[in-house]
């Protein structure tokens, strides 16, 4: 079943995207490089809970 999830900036912490994922297969948290206006800049976001 896809799960849809929260991606926050790894530096500033804002919650800029959501995606979904399939939990079953991928049960780990997902980490992307991605941009963040806030920083305005590419960083890491990682799933929150």
């Amino acid at each position: 079943m896809r799960k849809k999830v929260i991606l926050a900036c790894g530096q500033c912490s804002s919650r800029n995207y959501t995606t979904m994922k399939n939990q079953a297969a991928n049960p780990e948290r997902i980490e992307v490089k991605k941009f963040c206006s806030h920083c305005n800049a590419h960083t890491t976001h990682k799933e929150t809970k």
